[in-house]
């Protein structure tokens, strides 16, 4: 799209549609968005996920919480929506131009990579009973190989008709009455008017400052927010007096992970159900009370404070004109809700898996609700001007990506790309965290003495992937982690 006269919102947007094709375990047509657009002069911030069918009271659930798969997981997906409205503030080729080649390979087909025919393969067992799963997603009754040819012109000829309707037809048309009817049929809740409802929201960025650059996430109900407080927490410490990847580095950065995730559990949601402003858990003086847990000897288990009153790809692009764009877009699970309505090549996250059960949560589940989201896009300035757009998909790792990466860059002094390639930890939950392959043996035994419980995960890709651009007074530099299908490309 840059190389055919089209801008870095142009060119974003190609890609996310494209990639809604030929990525399909991690997102797709019925998936929800976020973006992060920097225009050449200011910050913009774009929440375009969906909130819950009218019909999901805690009764709807008897109490038992949302279904992790199937319709009764389906929040009203966003992303198209996001195509439209980033297209419109921004876009400068005709919105039919983004599609053409999404179109042409869902009809002439595309060759699987490796990393994704490990995925899709994995995921048949659990999902081929899913209603319209297997007619979409399945080759007789397996998934197809890497390097082996995948048509899907369903999705080709549902991708031409959101081109040519500006998106009306998925909300309010033909399409919606088809999501509507297959939901009927399957035992949701999902109603043609909850998808006329849906409207995506421009929210700007929450921000914390961490030494001399700014963190810019877009607020709840994303978790982005979790990157913001740990790195609060992390400002009280002098983290570049610590060797790069040494227990005393890593154990502050979990503790203060854990110290973050404890709060964005407890009262992130739908910002109009959060019992505090999202500024609230950002008080400085209140970050510093949190820091004072840390024991720097000693991993503790954690518990959310008491602020004062008051499956997913990511893709960024850059341009000539300055501007940038962090955007991510994801199904949650992998294939989301493994739902896919018939002929349409519509595949539906299942973002209401993260609704609560507990009466009383602020993220309990309800009607036209907003559920706690996991997908971040992130950004980098520093005196104001744009630095990064970045970001580390893959669920809960998201934000910890976020502030390894950064802390890489900042305190270590490590180029963007070393900063993607460097070994990452993953909290688990409690005391267990996980540490991929690459740090010192001494780091290991250093963080069990501490009283970490050191976990394994037997997927790669459970570290996250990390892209990034960073500015250069002359140019840009762009980083792709070598853990996924990625790649950095320039024109």
């Amino acid at each position: 799209m840059l190389a055919e006269g089209g801008n870095a919102v142009d060119a974003a947007l190609a890609t996310a549609i494209t990639l809604s094709l030929v990525e399909p375990v991690s997102n797709g047509i019925g998936s929800d968005a976020f973006a992060v657009v920097w225009d050449g002069r200011q910050l913009h911030g774009l929440n375009a996920s969906g909130r819950s069918p009218a019909a999901w009271t805690p009764e709807y659930f008897k109490g038992e919480g949302v279904a992790v798969r199937g319709w009764n997981s389906v929040t009203v997906p966003g992303a198209v929506s996001a195509w439209v409205e980033m297209h419109d503030k921004f876009g400068k080729l005709p919105f039919e131009r983004l599609f053409e080649r999404a179109i042409g390979y869902g009809r002439d087909g595309f060759l699987v990579s490796p990393m994704i025919a490990r995925q899709w393969a994995a995921h048949v067992p659990e999902l081929k009973s899913q209603p319209g799963f297997a007619e979409a997603f399945l080759l007789g009754d397996r998934a197809p190989a890497p390097g082996e040819r995948f048509r899907f012109p369903e999705h080709a000829a549902t991708l031409e008709i959101i081109a040519a309707t500006k998106g009306a037809a998925f909300y309010r048309g033909e399409l919606s009455e088809k999501m509507q009817a297959h939901s009927e049929a399957n035992g949701g809740a999902m109603l043609a008017s909850d998808l006329t409802a849906h409207r995506p929201e421009w929210v700007g960025t929450i921000t914390q400052d961490y030494r001399s650059y700014t963190m810019h996430e877009i607020p709840p109900n994303g978790q982005g927010i979790i990157a913001l407080i740990a790195l609060g927490i992390l400002e009280h410490f002098d983290m570049a007096s610590l060797r790069v990847d040494s227990a005393h580095s890593v154990h502050l950065q979990i503790e203060a992970v854990k110290l973050a995730f404890a709060d964005a559990l407890a009262y992130v949601a739908d910002i109009g159900y959060m019992p505090f402003d999202p500024q609230q858990l950002l008080d400085k003086e209140y970050l510093k009370e949190r820091a004072q847990l840390i024991d720097r000897k000693h991993a503790k288990p954690v518990a959310a404070g008491k602020p004062p009153e008051g499956g997913t790809v990511y893709l960024t692009a850059a341009d000539s004109s300055g501007m940038m764009v962090s955007m991510i877009q994801s199904n949650y699970a992998g294939f989301g809700s493994g739902v896919v309505v018939p002929g349409t090549g519509i595949s539906l996250h299942n973002r209401g898996a993260n609704f609560v059960a507990a009466d009383g949560h602020p993220n309990q589940v309800g009607p036209n609700k907003r559920p706690y989201h996991t997908i971040v896009p992130g950004f980098i300035t520093k005196d104001g001007a744009p630095v990064m757009s970045f970001g580390v998909m893959g669920g809960s790792m998201q934000p910890q990506g976020h502030v390894q990466v950064l802390v890489r860059i900042v305190d270590y002094a490590q180029n963007p790309q070393a900063a993607c390639d460097g070994p990452r930890f993953r909290w688990v939950q409690g005391m267990q965290v996980s540490l991929e392959e690459g740090f010192p043996p001494a780091t290991l035994e250093g963080l069990r003495e501490r009283g970490h419980e050191l976990v394994t995960v037997d997927d790669y890709s459970s570290f996250g992937s990390c892209q990034a651009i960073w500015r250069l007074e002359d140019g840009y530099l762009g980083a792709s982690d070598p853990r996924r299908d990625g790649q950095a490309a320039g024109y």
